[in-house]
């Protein structure tokens, strides 16, 4: 099989490094890939991947470049080629591609449009409302008392949400995203919704248009400082399996969320095939969706791939095809924690071109993965590339121990402004 991957970051590097034990795999190009992914080698035939200089977002080449090559199966990583409809245009074209088509995506690309579906079939969610106009959104805003998520309509890098705290913090986020366009367009319309109080958890459901399969739960650490402080990120770390729901629970869960998103997307004509990815709170009341994403998270992948036994290639056919009732997923017994090494400045400005140093020891660690997200070759050395550049993944039996691991392994890297939060997984360790 002849296996094309889309996308450059951490996530992607996580799906190429799994996809590429597959005994079903032959050939694999990732466009565009990073300095990381180039370095993969196929269980197969040992052949590298090959990393392709095609944008994500450049939809008509990447088609033209999977004729070309007689791709059997594209895999799609990130938001926004799905948000553009590559999975329409490749089936359209008589391709097989693995990811939810345009209309599916919407559950992302539109925060409106996940909100208005989950208030019409009942998924349990925190009280919000979406708005066009400034006035209206700060006066919704003022009824919260300013405590809210101030959220932009459209995709914005995982960075499109504001956390306010009174109101003259949500006039003024609304104002950013609204009138300032922080968040360029993504920001024309905003979802205002009320902070929820709790313990959030990220879930992860692979689909096949009629049903899912739920994985282990597991957490995200959004903002960029330790202790929850300072800005949104498109994520610093993440672990699974998350201790805040036993099995019984997240059986619950899945169904107080998932079956009836799966019946509305039936009653709306939505064939939802790919990962669905719900953000959700644990309150006092019960579960509640913060938010739907409609792709793999980033660095949810890295801890879920490193811990996933079954095939990834099998498990993505029966996804597309329609077959998830023959498929069982295998998980190992054992923790995985990811910790993000960011750029000095991310998420706000930051500089490119760091030499980074110490990969090799690191990658000499036992029970330990890097993966690159912002990375690049330059002058036979790898240089950041983005904001955030390695996702430092460990295992171990038990989360203190992949914890421990993987900041090991990070206390061998080096590059210039190298930031780094030191709490992940913090709250499930708490005695």
């Amino acid at each position: 099989m002849r296996v094309l991957v889309i996308g450059s970051g951490g996530r992607e590097h996580a799906l190429v490094w799994k996809l590429a034990q597959s005994p079903h795999v032959r050939q694999m190009w990732c466009a565009p890939g990073n300095a990381g992914i180039a370095e993969e080698r196929l269980a197969k035939n040992q052949s590298l991947v090959e990393c392709v200089a095609i944008g994500a977002d450049e939809l008509p080449r990447l088609l033209a470049f999977a004729r070309e090559k007689q791709a059997d199966l594209t895999v799609v990583g990130p938001d926004n080629p799905l948000a553009l409809g590559i999975v329409d245009l490749f089936q359209n074209s008589g391709l097989r591609i693995w990811g939810p088509n345009q209309k599916a995506a919407q559950f992302e690309s539109s925060k409106v449009f996940s909100q208005n579906f989950m208030e019409k079939y009942g998924i349990p969610s925190a009280k919000s409302g979406a708005f066009s106009e400034a006035a209206a959104a700060k006066k919704f805003a003022a009824s919260l008392a300013g405590e809210c998520a101030v959220k932009a309509d459209g995709l914005a890098l995982g960075k499109g949400v504001l956390l306010t705290t009174s109101v003259a913090e949500a006039e003024k986020a609304i104002d950013d995203i609204m009138v300032g366009k922080a968040f360029g367009a993504a920001g024309s319309r905003v979802v205002i919704q009320e902070f929820l109080e709790g313990t959030e958890i990220t879930l992860h459901a692979l689909c096949d248009g009629k049903r899912f399969k739920l994985f282990p739960p597991s957490q995200d650490h959004k903002r960029a400082l330790d202790g929850d402080q300072g800005l949104n990120t498109g994520g610093m770390g993440a672990f699974s399996p998350a201790p805040f729901l036993n099995d019984q629970q997240l059986a619950q869960v899945g169904r107080q969320i998932l079956d009836p998103c799966l019946r509305g997307c039936e009653a709306e004509g939505i064939d939802f095939r790919g990962i669905l990815y719900p953000g959700v709170m644990l309150t006092k009341d019960g579960p509640k969706v913060l938010e739907f994403n409609a792709r793999f998270g980033d660095p949810e992948a890295q801890a879920y791939l490193t811990r996933l036994e079954s095939d990834l290639v099998e498990l993505l056919e029966a996804s597309r095809s329609g077959t998830l009732g023959k498929i069982e997923l295998k998980w190992s017994a054992t923790a995985s924690v990811c910790v993000v090494m960011a750029s000095g400045g991310y998420p706000a400005s930051y500089e490119k071109g760091k030499v980074i140093s110490g990969l090799d020891a690191a990658k000499a660690m036992p029970h330990t993965k890097v993966f690159h997200a912002g990375t690049a070759k330059s002058g036979g050395k790898i240089v950041t590339n983005g904001g955030r550049v390695l996702g430092v993944t460990a295992l171990g039996k038990d989360l203190r121990m992949a914890r421990d691991r993987a900041y090991a392994a990070v206390g061998k890297i080096q590059f210039d402004g190298a930031h780094f939060r030191r709490d992940i997984a913090g709250k499930a360790l708490v005695s």
